[in-house]
């Protein structure tokens, strides 16, 4: 019998601590995807009991259902075919031309979104948007204030969520009857698998910048108490006599 290469004993070592380190690295994918996961159980084993977001709403009834994780999909209401980015494109209003901003705020929008208004320089910016990037939102909304443009909303729009933060950016800003606008709590790409001292400075750091753009844009910041309230499954549409009086609309 022939006796086994010299060899085989390193080799043999070597598949064993392969194998070890291939186990850890699935070991901690997973453990990271469990952590990742975990924010959301709760939502998943109660999800939002708010009437759907085609639901006429009324004072003191003002909570819709809201896809987070996809603004574009928030439901009946929201028109179908919204895109999954924000795309600037030409539309009329009343008959007159205007830069229209149209479909979901993705993270890297604000640098083409940014370069095309200043590039254009519209008069005014019709907004059709079911939210998505806050920090994209606060900087096309300074664009906007910045080039002196008005902001309006056509019949049947929506501006959910960061959209909002655009919108105010306008010089002058007036909404149609049938438009909608609606608030509720952000995250700001903090990570679930950072410590928590580090997510809550995230969290902080972004709502500074929120307060410190409603009030640079002259919005009443009772509006964050909505804002604040409602959770990120749920959008708090303002009603016409909140849109005035927190200087949301200017006419």
């Amino acid at each position: 019998m022939s006796a086994a290469p010299f060899g085989a004993p390193r080799q043999d070592a070597t598949r064993r601590t392969l194998r070890w380190l291939l186990g850890a690295q699935l070991f901690i994918a997973a453990a990271l995807i469990v952590v990742d996961l975990a924010p959301m159980v709760p939502e998943l084993a109660q999800p939002s009991a708010a009437p759907a977001f085609d639901r006429p709403t009324r004072p003191g009834d003002q909570t819709r259902r809201y896809r987070e994780d996809d603004p574009a999909l928030t439901g009946p209401g929201v028109a179908g075919d919204v895109p999954r980015r924000l795309m600037v494109e030409s539309a009329r209003v009343d008959g007159a031309p205007v830069t229209l901003l149209r479909g979901a705020i993705e993270p890297g929008d604000a640098a083409r979104v940014v370069a095309a208004l200043e590039r254009e320089r519209p008069a005014r910016i019709a907004l059709d948007s079911p939210g998505g990037s806050v920090l994209d939102a606060l900087e096309i909304g300074r664009t906007v204030r910045a080039l002196g443009a008005d902001t309006v909303m056509r019949d049947g729009a929506v501006c959910l969520s960061a959209c909002p933060y655009i919108f105010v950016g306008g010089t002058g800003r007036a909404m149609a009857r049938d438009a909608r606008l609606g608030v509720h709590q952000h995250s700001f790409g903090e990570s679930s698998i950072l410590p928590a001292f580090l997510a809550v400075e995230d969290v902080q750091r972004g709502q500074a910048e929120v307060l410190d753009h409603l009030a640079a844009m002259g919005v009443d910041l009772r509006i964050m108490g909505p804002a604040m309230a409602t959770p990120s499954d749920e959008i708090y549409i303002l009603t016409p006599d909140e849109l005035r009086e927190w200087g949301v609309v200017t006419e």
